[in-house]
């Protein structure tokens, strides 16, 4: 097992700076810092092939719009192990987000970034305020696979409420999706 931090809900984000296989949003590196809007950020774990994420693209489209719309930066960090799986490739990060992707697609290949911010699961969420401490951890709605069945929307919640200065009523959810595809 790996040595994980554990950022939960009052915690500082760990920064990162790392390589954006996304040439139509940000630049070729960007840091937390960059990734932050005037209200905060969403940072999130994805990858290219895990059908929960494959099951939620158009949901996390609809969340990286609302945050926007939010004053929020938004950005997905890769840190799937890219040499046991091949699809979670830099190239095939960048086939993915040259297929319509409107937020920062970043690569994490030494797994630092993951294990700084304790991320378990591919599709996993963490908002943070302003300040860059979290104030919502875990996933983007109750049902990842069938948008049909979806009958919660916490992160949309969590960022309306955060953006309207209220505090996040539920503030950590379990997220349902793939483990995080570790190095050995």
């Amino acid at each position: 097992m790996h040595s994980q931090q554990m950022v939960e809900p009052g915690s500082n984000a760990p920064g990162f700076e790392l390589p954006n296989a996304n040439r139509n949003s940000g630049g070729d590196t960007l840091s937390l810092q960059d990734v932050m809007g005037e209200n905060g950020a969403v940072v999130f774990f994805t990858c290219n092939h895990c059908p929960y994420v494959v099951g939620s693209e158009p949901r996390i489209e609809n969340a990286a719009e609302v945050a926007r719309k939010n004053g929020l930066g938004f950005a997905g960090i890769n840190s799937n192990d890219p040499v046991k799986y091949e699809s979670d490739s830099w190239d095939n990060m960048v086939k993915r987000a040259n297929r319509g992707m409107t937020y920062p697609y970043l690569h994490d290949p030494s797994q630092e970034v993951a294990l700084a911010y304790g991320a378990q699961r591919t599709p996993e969420f963490y908002l943070l305020n302003p300040d860059s401490v979290v104030v919502y951890r875990g996933r983007l709605d109750d049902s990842p696979r069938d948008p049909s069945h979806a009958k919660t929307s916490e992160l949309e919640d969590a960022m309306d409420e955060l953006a309207s200065g209220a505090a996040v009523s539920v503030p950590r959810t379990e997220s349902i999706g793939c483990s995080v595809k570790w190095k050995e």
